[in-house]
């Protein structure tokens, strides 16, 4: 984790429509678990693609819980990366890019299980709209992650008393 890019910088991303956003500051990686409660998360530069903090995220979650797979979408699309999967007991579930060949699909049964990814990107949007993670007035990495981990930490409150009633 600490060669990982912690500086404030320009970050640029397609959404599901194909339109680019782009943005000053930090890009929050969060690890969730199919209820929705997020396991582990780290603060990088907004630069830092995605599946740089795979792996971190993947080893400071199975200090945490037990796991039996890795959902990923095709940002994460590398055998780097499912292979580390693999050597930590993990299914890994990762969308395929297709970049020079055909597009691989799952089997019915990971397709099926593939579909506890959208839980993650809720809990994603609920950060950002309802717990103050997406405007953040806040400078320097250690007060940005404090303000985003009060967010996860009402976050996690509120889907733990969902699972209980």
């Amino acid at each position: 984790m600490k060669e990982l890019p912690r500086d404030c910088d320009r970050g640029s991303q397609c959404n599901a429509q194909g339109y680019k956003n782009s943005w000053n500051g930090y890009k929050l990686h969060i690890d969730t678990a199919d209820c929705g409660v997020p396991v582990s998360a780290l603060l990088s530069s907004a630069s830092m693609h995605d599946s740089l903090a795979a792996i971190p995220l993947a080893l400071m979650t199975a200090e945490r819980v037990t796991n039996c797979y890795d959902l990923m979408d095709a940002a994460y699309c590398s055998s780097v990366l499912r292979e580390h999967s693999r050597s930590l007991g993990h299914v890994p579930l990762i969308d395929h890019n297709p970049r020079r060949d055909e597009k691989r699909e799952f089997a019915a049964s990971e397709a099926h299980r593939y579909q506890e990814r959208s839980q993650a990107e809720r809990t994603n949007a609920r950060l950002k709209d309802d717990f103050g993670g997406r405007f953040v007035r806040v400078r320097g990495h250690g007060k940005v992650m404090s303000h985003l981990m009060f967010g996860i930490l009402a976050l996690t409150a509120e889907q733990l008393m969902r699972l209980l009633t």
